[in-house]
Protein backbone atom coordinates (compact mmCIF):
# COMPACT_ATOMS: atom_id res chain seq x y z
CA UNK A 1 0.00 0.00 0.00
CA UNK A 2 3.04 2.26 0.74
CA UNK A 3 4.93 2.00 -2.77
CA UNK A 4 1.51 2.46 -4.23
CA UNK A 5 0.63 5.89 -2.18
CA UNK A 6 4.10 7.17 -2.80
CA UNK A 7 3.72 6.31 -6.75
CA UNK A 8 -0.19 8.04 -6.54
CA UNK A 9 2.23 11.07 -5.05
CA UNK A 10 4.92 11.33 -7.55
CA UNK A 11 2.13 10.82 -10.44
CA UNK A 12 0.26 14.36 -8.91
CA UNK A 13 3.50 15.94 -8.92
CA UNK A 14 4.42 15.36 -12.30
CA UNK A 15 0.87 16.49 -13.49
CA UNK A 16 1.63 19.56 -11.62
CA UNK A 17 4.58 20.08 -13.20
CA UNK A 18 4.04 19.33 -16.79
CA UNK A 19 0.41 21.74 -16.17
CA UNK A 20 2.75 24.42 -14.85
CA UNK A 21 4.88 23.98 -17.73
CA UNK A 22 2.46 24.17 -20.31
CA UNK A 23 0.75 27.07 -18.50
CA UNK A 24 4.03 29.29 -18.22
CA UNK A 25 5.07 28.69 -22.00
CA UNK A 26 1.40 29.87 -22.92
CA UNK A 27 2.65 32.58 -20.98
CA UNK A 28 6.02 33.40 -22.51
CA UNK A 29 3.74 32.41 -26.22
CA UNK A 30 1.48 35.52 -25.48
CA UNK A 31 4.06 38.26 -23.96
CA UNK A 32 5.70 37.36 -27.62
CA UNK A 33 3.35 38.05 -29.74
CA UNK A 34 2.18 41.11 -27.58
CA UNK A 35 5.95 42.69 -28.28
CA UNK A 36 5.47 41.25 -31.74
CA UNK A 37 1.91 43.21 -32.40
CA UNK A 38 3.46 45.83 -30.42
CA UNK A 39 5.99 46.35 -32.57
CA UNK A 40 4.73 45.74 -35.77
CA UNK A 41 2.51 48.52 -34.78
CA UNK A 42 5.38 51.06 -33.72
CA UNK A 43 6.53 49.59 -37.61
CA UNK A 44 3.04 50.70 -38.94
CA UNK A 45 2.63 54.23 -37.47
CA UNK A 46 6.25 54.90 -38.35
CA UNK A 47 5.72 53.90 -42.10
CA UNK A 48 2.81 55.64 -42.30
CA UNK A 49 4.09 58.62 -40.84
CA UNK A 50 6.88 58.55 -43.64
CA UNK A 51 4.38 57.72 -45.94
CA UNK A 52 3.02 61.28 -44.73
CA UNK A 53 5.91 63.20 -44.49
CA UNK A 54 6.72 61.41 -47.84
CA UNK A 55 3.83 63.59 -49.47
CA UNK A 56 4.89 66.78 -48.71
CA UNK A 57 6.18 68.10 -51.55
CA UNK A 58 9.93 69.59 -50.81
CA UNK A 59 9.46 72.78 -52.93
CA UNK A 60 7.01 75.43 -51.54
CA UNK A 61 5.50 77.79 -53.75
CA UNK A 62 4.58 80.96 -51.83
CA UNK A 63 3.41 84.36 -53.51
CA UNK A 64 2.73 87.66 -52.09
CA UNK A 65 2.23 91.25 -53.47
CA UNK A 66 4.37 94.12 -54.52
CA UNK A 67 8.11 93.67 -55.80
CA UNK A 68 11.24 94.72 -53.39
CA UNK A 69 14.80 94.13 -54.10
CA UNK A 70 14.66 91.64 -51.69
CA UNK A 71 12.20 89.80 -52.88
CA UNK A 72 10.23 88.94 -49.25
CA UNK A 73 6.88 89.95 -48.05
CA UNK A 74 6.61 92.66 -45.41
CA UNK A 75 5.73 91.69 -41.96
CA UNK A 76 6.96 88.63 -40.13
CA UNK A 77 6.39 86.74 -42.78
CA UNK A 78 9.35 88.42 -44.34
CA UNK A 79 11.54 88.71 -41.33
CA UNK A 80 11.30 84.66 -40.98
CA UNK A 81 12.46 84.30 -44.97
CA UNK A 82 14.84 86.97 -44.71
CA UNK A 83 16.62 85.48 -41.58
CA UNK A 84 15.82 82.16 -42.70
CA UNK A 85 13.51 81.19 -39.54
CA UNK A 86 10.49 79.72 -41.70
CA UNK A 87 12.86 77.71 -43.25
CA UNK A 88 14.44 76.30 -40.42
CA UNK A 89 11.24 75.20 -39.10
CA UNK A 90 9.97 74.25 -42.86
CA UNK A 91 12.83 71.81 -43.00
CA UNK A 92 12.05 70.03 -40.09
CA UNK A 93 9.20 68.57 -42.53
CA UNK A 94 10.70 67.75 -45.26
CA UNK A 95 10.47 71.01 -47.34
CA UNK A 96 14.14 71.99 -48.16
CA UNK A 97 12.88 74.84 -50.46
CA UNK A 98 10.64 77.88 -50.64
CA UNK A 99 10.08 79.54 -54.20
CA UNK A 100 9.07 83.89 -53.25
CA UNK A 101 7.36 84.90 -55.83
CA UNK A 102 6.03 88.34 -55.96
CA UNK A 103 2.48 90.00 -58.06
CA UNK A 104 1.50 93.36 -58.63
CA UNK A 105 -2.04 92.78 -56.78
CA UNK A 106 -4.20 90.47 -55.18
CA UNK A 107 -6.61 89.44 -58.24
CA UNK A 108 -3.34 88.01 -60.36
CA UNK A 109 -1.63 86.06 -57.00
CA UNK A 110 -5.28 84.34 -56.55
CA UNK A 111 -5.27 83.40 -59.92
CA UNK A 112 -1.73 81.30 -59.75
CA UNK A 113 -3.38 80.44 -56.71
CA UNK A 114 -6.27 78.56 -58.32
CA UNK A 115 -3.99 77.38 -61.66
CA UNK A 116 -1.49 75.04 -59.12
CA UNK A 117 1.14 77.79 -59.33
CA UNK A 118 1.18 78.69 -55.94
CA UNK A 119 0.56 76.72 -52.80
CA UNK A 120 0.19 79.72 -50.09
CA UNK A 121 0.32 83.26 -50.42
CA UNK A 122 -0.48 86.40 -48.04
CA UNK A 123 -2.29 89.23 -49.88
CA UNK A 124 -5.00 91.61 -48.95
CA UNK A 125 -8.32 90.39 -47.31
CA UNK A 126 -10.79 91.78 -50.24
CA UNK A 127 -9.20 89.94 -52.97
CA UNK A 128 -9.31 86.47 -51.45
CA UNK A 129 -12.63 86.94 -50.41
CA UNK A 130 -13.48 87.30 -53.74
CA UNK A 131 -11.95 84.48 -55.23
CA UNK A 132 -13.06 81.88 -52.38
CA UNK A 133 -16.50 84.09 -53.19
CA UNK A 134 -15.83 82.63 -56.57
CA UNK A 135 -15.53 79.27 -56.20
CA UNK A 136 -11.40 78.95 -55.34
CA UNK A 137 -10.52 76.05 -53.62
CA UNK A 138 -8.86 77.70 -50.91
CA UNK A 139 -8.75 77.98 -46.76
CA UNK A 140 -7.73 81.34 -44.40
CA UNK A 141 -5.03 79.91 -42.19
CA UNK A 142 -4.29 83.56 -40.87
CA UNK A 143 -4.73 87.30 -40.72
CA UNK A 144 -1.25 89.05 -40.73
CA UNK A 145 -2.77 92.42 -39.82
CA UNK A 146 -5.84 94.45 -39.38
CA UNK A 147 -4.97 97.95 -40.24
CA UNK A 148 -4.04 98.65 -43.91
CA UNK A 149 -4.18 101.98 -44.51
CA UNK A 150 -5.92 103.23 -48.21
CA UNK A 151 -4.74 106.46 -49.32
CA UNK A 152 -7.28 108.21 -51.74
CA UNK A 153 -5.08 110.82 -53.23
CA UNK A 154 -6.42 113.74 -55.76
CA UNK A 155 -4.20 115.44 -58.87
CA UNK A 156 -2.69 118.57 -58.28
CA UNK A 157 -5.25 121.65 -59.05
CA UNK A 158 -7.95 119.08 -59.06
CA UNK A 159 -10.66 118.33 -56.41
CA UNK A 160 -9.88 119.44 -52.81
CA UNK A 161 -12.42 117.04 -51.00
CA UNK A 162 -14.32 113.80 -51.94
CA UNK A 163 -17.68 115.07 -52.63
CA UNK A 164 -15.38 117.07 -55.51
CA UNK A 165 -14.98 113.72 -56.98
CA UNK A 166 -18.69 113.78 -58.43
CA UNK A 167 -18.53 113.35 -62.09
CA UNK A 168 -15.04 112.45 -61.69
CA UNK A 169 -12.55 109.84 -62.86
CA UNK A 170 -10.78 107.38 -60.26
CA UNK A 171 -7.93 104.54 -60.62
CA UNK A 172 -8.02 101.91 -58.54
CA UNK A 173 -6.95 98.12 -58.79
CA UNK A 174 -10.03 95.98 -59.26
CA UNK A 175 -10.60 93.47 -56.96
CA UNK A 176 -8.26 94.68 -54.34
CA UNK A 177 -8.70 96.42 -50.95
CA UNK A 178 -8.26 99.84 -51.94
CA UNK A 179 -11.02 99.10 -54.09
CA UNK A 180 -13.25 97.93 -51.76
CA UNK A 181 -12.42 100.76 -49.76
CA UNK A 182 -12.92 103.82 -52.19
CA UNK A 183 -16.20 102.15 -53.01
CA UNK A 184 -17.17 102.18 -49.47
CA UNK A 185 -16.10 105.61 -48.93
CA UNK A 186 -17.87 107.40 -51.87
CA UNK A 187 -21.00 105.37 -50.35
CA UNK A 188 -21.04 106.78 -47.04
CA UNK A 189 -20.23 111.11 -48.80
CA UNK A 190 -23.09 110.38 -51.39
CA UNK A 191 -20.96 110.59 -54.03
CA UNK A 192 -22.83 108.33 -56.44
CA UNK A 193 -22.02 109.64 -60.20
CA UNK A 194 -18.06 108.54 -60.64
CA UNK A 195 -15.95 106.54 -62.89
CA UNK A 196 -13.74 103.57 -61.49
CA UNK A 197 -10.80 102.58 -64.01
CA UNK A 198 -8.47 99.57 -63.69
CA UNK A 199 -4.80 100.95 -63.70
CA UNK A 200 -1.54 99.02 -61.45
CA UNK A 201 -0.86 101.67 -58.85
CA UNK A 202 2.88 103.14 -61.45
CA UNK A 203 0.31 103.66 -63.93
CA UNK A 204 -2.31 105.06 -62.10
CA UNK A 205 0.60 107.36 -60.54
CA UNK A 206 1.79 108.38 -64.05
CA UNK A 207 -1.72 108.70 -65.06
CA UNK A 208 -2.26 111.09 -62.30
CA UNK A 209 1.00 113.02 -63.12
CA UNK A 210 -0.66 113.70 -66.28
CA UNK A 211 -3.99 114.61 -65.16
CA UNK A 212 -5.56 111.74 -67.24
CA UNK A 213 -7.29 110.79 -63.99
CA UNK A 214 -8.93 112.79 -61.48
CA UNK A 215 -7.41 110.72 -58.92
CA UNK A 216 -6.32 107.17 -57.60
CA UNK A 217 -6.11 105.18 -54.45
CA UNK A 218 -2.52 103.91 -52.96
CA UNK A 219 -0.70 102.55 -50.03
CA UNK A 220 1.68 103.19 -47.07
CA UNK A 221 4.76 104.71 -48.22
CA UNK A 222 4.14 105.43 -51.90
CA UNK A 223 0.64 107.55 -51.12
CA UNK A 224 3.21 109.29 -48.24
CA UNK A 225 5.60 110.08 -51.12
CA UNK A 226 2.63 111.43 -53.81
CA UNK A 227 1.60 113.66 -50.78
CA UNK A 228 4.81 115.09 -49.88
CA UNK A 229 5.21 116.01 -53.63
CA UNK A 230 1.97 118.21 -53.73
CA UNK A 231 -0.95 115.87 -54.52
CA UNK A 232 -3.89 116.20 -52.77
CA UNK A 233 -4.54 114.09 -49.47
CA UNK A 234 -8.47 113.32 -49.87
CA UNK A 235 -8.96 111.09 -47.46
CA UNK A 236 -7.64 107.74 -45.46
CA UNK A 237 -9.10 105.01 -44.17
CA UNK A 238 -7.58 105.53 -40.84
CA UNK A 239 -10.53 107.52 -40.99
CA UNK A 240 -13.00 105.16 -41.40
CA UNK A 241 -12.25 102.05 -39.07
CA UNK A 242 -14.98 100.15 -41.14
CA UNK A 243 -13.00 100.89 -44.52
CA UNK A 244 -9.60 99.62 -43.24
CA UNK A 245 -7.87 96.58 -44.91
CA UNK A 246 -6.40 93.22 -43.52
CA UNK A 247 -3.94 90.63 -44.57
CA UNK A 248 -4.37 87.28 -44.68
CA UNK A 249 -2.40 84.12 -45.69
CA UNK A 250 -4.20 81.64 -47.60
CA UNK A 251 -3.48 77.80 -48.92
CA UNK A 252 -5.15 75.88 -51.50
CA UNK A 253 -6.75 72.77 -50.85
CA UNK A 254 -5.17 71.02 -53.02
CA UNK A 255 -1.81 71.53 -50.89
CA UNK A 256 -3.40 70.99 -47.50
CA UNK A 257 -4.49 67.23 -48.86
CA UNK A 258 -0.33 66.42 -48.94
CA UNK A 259 0.02 68.78 -45.42
CA UNK A 260 -2.80 68.49 -44.00
CA UNK A 261 -0.92 70.37 -41.19
CA UNK A 262 0.35 72.99 -43.24
CA UNK A 263 -1.64 75.90 -40.96
CA UNK A 264 -0.60 74.79 -37.57
CA UNK A 265 3.15 74.50 -38.52
CA UNK A 266 3.11 77.70 -40.67
CA UNK A 267 1.47 79.86 -37.98
CA UNK A 268 3.97 78.00 -35.00
CA UNK A 269 7.36 79.48 -37.82
CA UNK A 270 5.48 82.55 -38.17
CA UNK A 271 5.14 83.31 -34.88
CA UNK A 272 9.35 82.21 -34.04
CA UNK A 273 9.62 84.95 -36.18
CA UNK A 274 7.23 88.11 -35.06
CA UNK A 275 9.13 86.89 -31.64
CA UNK A 276 12.85 87.09 -33.35
CA UNK A 277 12.19 90.83 -35.24
CA UNK A 278 10.33 91.93 -31.25
CA UNK A 279 13.76 91.32 -30.20
CA UNK A 280 15.68 93.09 -33.37
CA UNK A 281 13.41 96.47 -34.08
CA UNK A 282 15.89 98.73 -35.57
CA UNK A 283 17.00 96.14 -38.00
CA UNK A 284 13.58 95.14 -38.72
CA UNK A 285 12.77 98.85 -39.47
CA UNK A 286 15.67 98.51 -41.71
CA UNK A 287 14.71 95.91 -43.25
CA UNK A 288 11.33 97.25 -44.19
CA UNK A 289 12.47 100.53 -45.36
CA UNK A 290 14.25 98.16 -48.05
CA UNK A 291 11.29 96.83 -48.91
CA UNK A 292 9.44 99.95 -49.01
CA UNK A 293 12.50 102.17 -50.36
CA UNK A 294 12.17 104.62 -48.06
CA UNK A 295 13.84 105.41 -44.62
CA UNK A 296 13.88 103.20 -41.41
CA UNK A 297 12.11 106.22 -39.33
CA UNK A 298 9.34 106.16 -42.39
CA UNK A 299 9.11 102.87 -42.09
CA UNK A 300 8.61 103.16 -38.38
CA UNK A 301 5.86 105.24 -39.18
CA UNK A 302 3.93 103.52 -42.00
CA UNK A 303 4.24 100.12 -40.65
CA UNK A 304 4.48 100.02 -36.98
CA UNK A 305 4.90 96.83 -35.05
CA UNK A 306 2.05 97.11 -33.37
CA UNK A 307 0.16 96.72 -35.99
CA UNK A 308 1.29 93.15 -36.90
CA UNK A 309 -1.04 90.22 -35.23
CA UNK A 310 -0.20 88.35 -32.81
CA UNK A 311 -2.20 85.25 -33.16
CA UNK A 312 -3.62 83.82 -36.41
CA UNK A 313 -6.87 85.06 -35.41
CA UNK A 314 -8.56 87.64 -33.13
CA UNK A 315 -11.56 89.14 -32.66
CA UNK A 316 -11.19 92.20 -33.74
CA UNK A 317 -9.48 91.21 -37.30
CA UNK A 318 -12.77 88.61 -37.76
CA UNK A 319 -15.28 91.22 -37.11
CA UNK A 320 -13.58 93.22 -39.77
CA UNK A 321 -12.78 89.96 -42.34
CA UNK A 322 -16.78 89.78 -41.66
CA UNK A 323 -17.75 93.42 -42.43
CA UNK A 324 -15.62 93.50 -45.95
CA UNK A 325 -17.37 89.96 -46.98
CA UNK A 326 -20.64 91.26 -46.17
CA UNK A 327 -19.86 94.72 -48.31
CA UNK A 328 -18.02 92.70 -51.13
CA UNK A 329 -21.44 90.42 -51.17
CA UNK A 330 -23.73 93.36 -50.92
CA UNK A 331 -22.04 95.69 -53.80
CA UNK A 332 -21.90 92.36 -55.98
CA UNK A 333 -17.77 92.39 -56.06
CA UNK A 334 -18.10 88.71 -54.41
CA UNK A 335 -20.58 86.37 -56.18
CA UNK A 336 -21.93 85.05 -53.11
CA UNK A 337 -22.50 84.69 -49.62
CA UNK A 338 -20.32 82.36 -47.32
CA UNK A 339 -19.47 81.64 -43.24
CA UNK A 340 -16.17 82.91 -43.27
CA UNK A 341 -16.23 80.02 -40.20
CA UNK A 342 -16.34 77.92 -42.91
CA UNK A 343 -13.44 79.37 -44.94
CA UNK A 344 -11.15 79.64 -41.99
CA UNK A 345 -8.82 77.13 -40.55
CA UNK A 346 -7.95 77.03 -37.18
Amino acid sequence: MKKLFGNHKRGRNNRARTVLFVSVMMLVILVLQACGNNDGAAKSGAKNTAEAAGNIPAVLNFGFVGSNKLNVPAGAEGWGFYKGIIQEELKKHGITEVKLTSFPNGPDQTESLISGRLDVGTLGDTPAIISYASGAKTHLISQTSAKTVSYLIGKKNGPKTVKDLQGKTIAIQKGSLMHRYVVGLLQEEGVTDYKLVHMLIPDATAALARGDIDATTNLGVPALKLIDQGYTHLDDASQHPDLLGSGVTIVSDAYLEKFPDFAKVWNEARGKALADLKQHEDEYYTFMSKIGDTTPELARKVSPISDIKESAFSDDGLKLLEGTKDFLVKEKLAKKDFKISDWQLK
